[in-house]
């Protein structure tokens, strides 16, 4: 059984990363959702995160680090565009796709010549990243913490639920509450010359633009899109992905006794399941994941969603919806 941290001060912090070093994994929260982290520079611990998960091996991790300045550890070619987003969104939830350095290795990158690289938008991530560095930690490599295509976990206890049974007793889970993002976050191809979105999240097309003066040629999220360049293996990427045991259907009206998630305005009827009713289009991305929990939680056989409309975040939220109904 890990130790499950609610006190996450700057010495619980000092030893979480101890814990890091020493080959072990420490569950921690983001932004997005809880991340499953390793030294990203240890083989063998990142070979327990494959193993806990049952995560594919040629399925990358990304790597988590404290700030852009890292960038030029991790990354062997970092273009002009990729420095202006991460100047404007980083601590935040985008995820950068570069040509990797010799640091970053096979047993991280899935066997590819790419590496994704983070910083977290969270104090404890963050405190974690720095306590890990001050004693010669590199970079933190960290999946979503739950097994592999089931739903990403926004709180510890769901972290707990999940994964506890293949968890070691030195292995830690650090609770920083549910998480204000909700969905993982947004990952740019920065390897050609214009970024390309690989999974949307809550840094949007718009906002990508505007930061590097470019336009998006091709783009994951939107539709019609060609991809005429080399496929790139990233996390999230899969048809069939944060999946609950529940069936999950997209759009159409929920019937008694199944489960309901759509926007407050959106009457559930009689005799349905309640699971969440957000006000807006961020509550939803921040409560979808417990919601499709929760349906698990209750033993529903069936969770109805309306999707929301729109840009922004709803591409993100409905890219997630399209892969959990997808089975």
């Amino acid at each position: 059984m890990s130790q499950f941290l609610s006190n996450c001060s700057a010495r619980a912090m000092a030893g979480a990363a101890a814990n890091l070093l020493s080959g072990n994994l420490v569950a921690f929260p983001t932004e997005t959702v809880y991340g499953l982290g390793a030294d990203a520079c240890n083989a063998d611990a990142v070979a327990r995160i494959y193993s806990v998960k049952a995560r594919p091996a040629d399925h990358p991790l990304i790597v988590h680090v404290g700030s852009m300045d890292a960038l030029g550890d991790w990354a062997a070619d970092v273009p002009e565009y990729a420095i202006s987003l991460a100047r404007d969104f980083w601590p935040g939830p985008m995820t950068l796709i570069m040509k990797r350095s010799a640091l970053a290795g096979d047993f991280v990158t899935g066997g590819q010549d790419t590496v994704g690289i983070r910083v977290p938008d969270h104090a404890i991530a963050l405190g974690l990243l720095l306590s890990f560095a001050q004693i010669g930690g590199t970079g933190i490599a960290a999946p979503s913490a739950n097994r592999f295509g089931n739903v990403s976990p926004t709180t510890a206890q769901a972290v707990a639920d999940e994964l506890s049974e293949y968890l070691s007793d030195a292995d830690q889970i650090l609770d920083g509450g549910a998480c204000e993002v909700g969905v993982e976050s947004t990952i740019i191809d920065c390897t050609g010359d214009v970024p390309r979105i690989l999974r949307p999240g809550a840094v949007t097309v718009v906002m990508i633009e505007e930061s590097t003066g470019l336009r998006i040629r091709d783009s994951a999220a939107v539709p019609g899109a060609s991809v005429d360049e080399e496929v790139i293996r990233v996390s999230g990427s899969l048809d069939s992905h944060y999946a609950p045991v529940a069936k999950v259907v997209l759009d159409r009206a929920p019937r008694p006794g199944e489960g309901f998630i759509a926007l407050a305005g959106v009457m559930a009827g009689r005799g349905v399941v309640r699971l969440a009713a957000p006000e807006s289009h961020d509550d939803f991305a921040r409560v979808l994941y417990s919601a499709l929990r929760a349906a698990d939680v209750q033993g529903l056989d069936t969770v109805v969603v309306e999707q929301p409309s729109g840009d922004g975040i709803a591409v993100a939220i409905r890219d997630r919806l399209k892969r959990a109904a997808h089975k």
